[in-house]
């Protein structure tokens, strides 16, 4: 199964041949919504490849010995030989042994293409499974359940002494996307811990119309549909804090309320009500860690629904030094269809934490058509720099580029929890290519003694080292493809 997306990838030139990379003695670990320990896939003979599972959604047993990894206070940790007991009872009986199930079968589906025995990437590394807690409403755990289980996975590895290639598949549209949230600091800030490489996801919002941006040096309208049935919505508003202009929100009617925020200069919530819909907007102020200011905007339905229609915003400036502004919508999976900005941006749709600065961030291609999936986040090349002296082109510099390359993720063949397989399509699966091929880097680096500083920006740079140039996107970085193509045998530093 994907041996011509793992051909595309240069990955079968270094596993079916020289060096025949497998992943032994790495850790490839994934944070995910859990996964099928059952299938053939993550057994090594009759014995698992599983190191161990964390179950944050399980309740602790203390006297049943079911307790949390130690040092956590949530979940429960299975460790190899549980999994192994449950294996040797079969599906059934062990399934009540270790209860531990994929509902969604998602993670059972990036784990089998980043590790799996017979379609995965890094067949011969180590399995380490984080199935993460109760999702909020968009389907994104928890920032802290998150943060534990990259935690977790990092320090094991400090532990045994082992590198670690950690996969997250998922994100969400709630943030300034450079990389400021608390979430993506934090991922900075684990990366340099031990010896270890975190592969995210860019998200699938590229032509979601859940984001539109631009620049208010005049008064600016920005026009999004609500369509029927929506039980509640959001609106994100992210500018630089030194542009101050006021803010109106017209309903479907056309009935409008103001939002002064050139007024008070503290973060303050208004609730306003339109029509049908109570506006709960929270005017918020740089913070320590980040120099943009947020506006956000809840829109609360006074029956069952928020009023459909067309909606404006209407910014006006008071006196602005860029004027520039982005908005974002909840994520598509949570929106009704039909729910959009009319004149929707598709730069800078990564969603969070990919635009972490030191994770890699991995976007789609389909490999049949040698294209770019057009659902894939996009990012950016440059950041805006004022205009100095030392920048290319007016206003801007280069610097941070995401993604830094893209994967196969169209059409990817994975297997189904209790059995069977199905195509799906998506970043999701794009990012345990490049998961897997950082395993086996690591591998071929630290574990067999090639290069013991093999991990981190390292693997990162290498990686783009060797992308290859995707067809239709021939200048290099851009916002869609960053580098090129995973091509991991052009990545390996070999003579």
């Amino acid at each position: 199964m994907n041996e011509y997306e793992r051909t595309a990838s240069c990955i079968t030139q270094v596993t079916q041949r020289e060096p025949y990379l497998t992943g032994e003695g790495v850790i490839v670990a994934v944070l995910d919504s859990g996964i099928d320990y059952f299938l053939p896939e993550f057994r090594k003979g009759n014995e698992t490849r599983i190191l161990a599972i964390w179950d944050q959604s399980a309740s602790p047993d203390e006297q049943a010995g079911l307790l949390p990894p130690q040092g956590y206070n949530i979940g429960v940790l299975y460790t190899r030989e549980m999994i192994n007991e449950a294996l040797a009872l079969g599906r059934e009986e062990g399934a009540k042994k270790v209860p531990v199930f994929d509902y969604s079968g998602h993670g059972t589906a990036v784990t089998a293409v980043a590790a799996g025995t017979d379609s995965g990437v890094a067949t011969g590394a180590d399995i380490l499974v984080v199935k993460l807690g109760t999702s909020s409403p968009e389907g994104f755990p928890r920032t802290t359940q998150l943060m534990r289980g990259i935690d977790f996975c990092v320090k094991l590895g400090v532990e045994l002494n082992r590198p670690v290639a950690l996969n997250i598949s998922f994100g969400n549209t709630y943030g300034d996307h450079q990389g400021n949230s608390l979430l993506e600091r934090f991922i900075d800030n684990a990366s340099e811990i031990g010896r270890s490489v975190i592969v995210v996801g860019s998200g699938n919002e590229g032509t979601s119309n859940g984001h539109t941006a631009g620049v208010a040096l005049s008064q600016k309208r920005v026009e999004f549909s609500i369509a029927a049935y929506e039980t509640g919505m959001s609106v994100q508003l992210w500018k630089y804090a030194q542009d101050i202009m006021d803010m109106t929100l017209v309903s479907p009617s056309g009935e409008r309320v103001i939002f002064p925020l050139s007024g008070e200069n503290t973060a303050r919530t208004v609730r306003q009500r339109l029509e049908n819909t109570t506006l709960l907007c929270y005017l918020g102020e740089p913070l320590p860690y980040n120099m943009t200011q947020e506006i956000f905007i809840d829109m609360i339905p006074q029956d069952t629904y928020v009023d459909s229609g067309v909606w404006s915003i209407v910014l006006s400036p008071v006196n602005v030094v860029t004027g520039e502004y982005r908005f974002y919508l909840p994520s598509y999976a949570v929106r009704n269809r039909g729910t959009g900005f009319f004149l929707p941006t598709p730069e800078m749709t990564l969603t969070i934490p990919s635009t972490a600065r030191r994770a890699v961030t991995v976007g789609a291609y389909d490999v049949s058509l040698r294209s770019y999936a057009d659902f894939s986040g996009r990012g950016y090349v440059y950041r805006y720099d004022g205009g100095r002296s030392d920048t290319v082109g007016e206003g801007q510099i280069v610097a941070d580029v995401k993604p830094e390359l893209l994967a196969p993720g169209v059409n990817i063949t994975v297997p189904m929890p209790n059995g069977g397989y199905e195509q799906v399509s998506g970043t999701s699966f794009a990012v345990p290519f490049v998961t897997g091929a950082a395993a086996l880097m690591m591998e071929w680096g630290i574990v067999r003694g090639n290069d013991r500083f093999l991990y981190g920006e390292r693997v990162k740079a290498l990686l783009v080292k060797g992308t290859k140039v995707l067809p239709g996107a021939p200048n290099r970085p851009n916002s869609q493809a960053g580098w090129g193509t995973l091509c991991l045998e052009r990545s390996l530093p070999r003579g």
